[in-house]
């Protein structure tokens, strides 16, 4: 297998790429490509972004009909032909894709390993569009490198009870691809769309782009949150995203790799198609500091977390809704048995 299968170290890789909006044979080449030059570097996994066989945001505008036309089953001909490719390379491979169940749309991902094993996981906070439904399940599972791996796809990260939950399951590696950055958003600190002129005079104005991506729209909005992710739960965050045009939004890529630390040790220094590679030291992980704290926990307190406040919403009323979220939450919980208050602002 190339790389080798140490029990210390495990060579990964994130992608940030320009998928094509449904050219599934344009973009599965671009994996293979990639894939490939990854294996000639050793690399045992390699993650891509979110959708990235079909594309992206132009889903949003699709009818429901024309979803169910785009989509494949997960033992489909898309998934089959990456499970095909990371046995004959010798790595894993993982590759977003809309998933066809029955009459159900799913925006999932398939991570396949190079012993023919394929996982999947269903988007558990899925906003797209609303024939696509969200998944109800964490997606954790051992791999051939003898590390635990789990799956998040993009909105999925933003709640941190949920990468919390895949560490308690057991992932010291979290794969968490994305089609980020460059997004309108309701908050009045969020993010906002980067001009599509940057894009498009990109080889005139590098230096504009480069600016643009790793200013607040991008890079520095994931610092403000990816980073914790990793430190808090004390696992290795693999963050692959889009680059480039998305329908009506430019990508921001910034792909990463960050440590148990919370510290970055790859990243992509340039707005354009991109491998990053690091070697994960898993010497890191037993001492970890997110770790020592999960060893501190005391779930009796922690019930609160899964009492309703009422206010719960769909992630699409919860991403696009134009009314304020409170500044207070009252939850019963019966374990304290009397009203939590909990305070804060977005």
């Amino acid at each position: 297998m190339s790389g080798g299968t140490s029990s210390k170290v495990l060579r990964a890789a994130v992608v940030q790429f320009e998928a094509v909006p449904n050219d599934l044979e344009s973009n599965l080449g671009t994996v293979s490509m990639l894939s490939a030059q990854a294996a000639a570097d050793g690399v045992q996994i390699i993650v891509f972004p979110e959708l990235c066989l079909l594309g992206y945001w132009h889903l949003t505008r699709q009818p429901r009909s024309r979803l169910q036309e785009l989509a494949q089953h997960r033992e489909g001909p898309a998934v089959t032909a990456v499970q095909e490719l990371a046995v004959e390379l010798g790595l894993g491979i993982g590759v977003g894709f809309l998933e066809l169940d029955g009459d159900e749309l799913f925006n999932s991902y398939a991570v396949c390993l190079p012993d023919g094993e394929v996982h999947v996981h269903r988007k558990l906070h899925a906003f797209e569009h609303e024939a696509i439904s969200s998944g109800d399940t964490y997606t954790v599972f051992d791999t051939p490198w003898g590390v635990r791996m789990g799956i998040l796809i993009c909105w999925d990260n933003n709640l941190v009870e949920n990468v919390r939950a895949v560490a308690l399951l057991g992932a010291t590696v979290l794969l968490a691809p994305h089609q980020t950055g460059g997004t309108k958003s309701m908050s009045p600190h969020g993010m906002r769309p980067l001009p599509r002129a940057l894009w498009d005079n990109r080889h005139d104005n590098p230096e504009a782009l480069k600016a643009a991506v790793n200013g607040p729209n991008g890079r520095g909005w994931l610092m403000r949150w990816l980073p914790s992710r990793a430190h808090d739960n004390g696992i290795f965050v693999l963050f692959s995203n889009g680059i480039g045009l998305d329908d009506d939004e430019v990508r921001t890529g910034n792909a990463m790799i960050i440590d148990p630390y919370g510290r970055i040790v790859g990243e992509s220094p340039v707005p354009d198609t991109a491998v990053v590679i690091a070697d994960l030291d898993l010497d890191l992980l037993p001492m970890a500091t997110g770790r020592r704290w999960l060893l501190g926990r005391r779930p009796e307190l922690y019930s609160i977390l899964t009492q309703p406040s009422g206010l719960e919403r769909d992630a699409r009323a919860a991403r696009h809704s134009a009314s304020p979220v409170p500044d207070t939450f009252h939850v019963n919980d019966p374990s304290a048995n009397h009203t939590q208050l909990v305070t804060g602002t977005d």
